[in-house]
């Protein structure tokens, strides 16, 4: 009973937090640049200590819980602005972002100017080309394939375009912007164009999120009535047994 009381909670507690990705999922299907989750689960068993892996423990413990969620990186579909300033990465890399917490990444290519006319991403946070911030003169702006950026035909600066190996575990900070682990080695990215005047949408599925939705809300539906069928029915059976004893 109390094996099947623990299965029906981590049942329900995994579901609800696959919920909360793929909600999230959904809330970001019109954000620019936006990386979608997937959600995957793991059997408890695996995290018990090797001392606790008897037969029995493994029977008992061989339920699921939510082990983590793996980051899409999949490119979205291109669409045009006509915004001089809106930068969009055709294959794969990063913009680079200096932040208040450091170097970031991101997809999200719909920059501006600040003040100083330092091109800035919709945080306000700097863009970094291949030497700093960049500077941005008034004039026509043009940006090549490679990311070299001109004003009235005069060079500005070069967009610092990072790409990281294929296993390099990349976290989502916000919507936008990524993290990568303290020994990760960004590397210039040979092939990849940057289109001007257009963004990377979301690859986030809409129809996809609302068909994961239902199912996760479903299992965490019968998860909670297993959950209360444990709770209440089998201890009101022992309850009435006990006063038999």
């Amino acid at each position: 009973m109390n094996s099947g009381f623990y299965s029906a909670y981590a049942g329900l507690a995994s579901r609800m937090d696959a919920l909360d990705i793929v909600a999230n999922n959904l809330a970001n299907v019109s954000t620019t640049g936006f990386k979608a989750q997937h959600e995957f689960y793991r059997s408890f068993a695996t995290w018990l200590q090797p001392s606790l892996t008897t037969p029995i423990n493994q029977a008992v413990n061989q339920f699921g819980v939510l082990g983590g969620a793996n980051l899409d990186l999949s490119v979205g579909s291109m669409a045009p602005t006509g915004n001089d300033t809106d930068m969009a990465l055709e294959n794969a890399g990063f913009f680079t972002v200096q932040t208040a917490n450091g170097i970031r990444y991101t997809r999200a290519g719909n920059f501006g100017l600040n003040t100083q006319r330092q091109l800035v991403t919709q945080q306000g946070d700097l863009v970094l080309g291949d030497a700093g911030p960049i500077q941005i003169p008034s004039g026509h702006l043009a940006l090549s394939p490679d990311g070299t950026i001109s004003v009235d035909g005069s060079l500005v600066g070069k967009l610092k375009i990072a790409g990281f190996a294929p296993n390099t575990q990349l976290t989502l900070e916000g919507n936008s912007y990524f993290v990568v682990p303290h020994n990760a080695t960004a590397a210039p990215v040979a092939d990849t164009t940057v289109r001007q005047g257009s963004l990377e949408s979301s690859n986030s599925d809409p129809v996809r999120g609302a068909v994961e939705l239902i199912e996760v809300q479903r299992t965490a539906g019968l998860m909670e009535k297993a959950l209360s069928i444990f709770h209440n029915e089998f201890n009101k059976v022992a309850a009435q047994q006990l006063s038999q004893i």
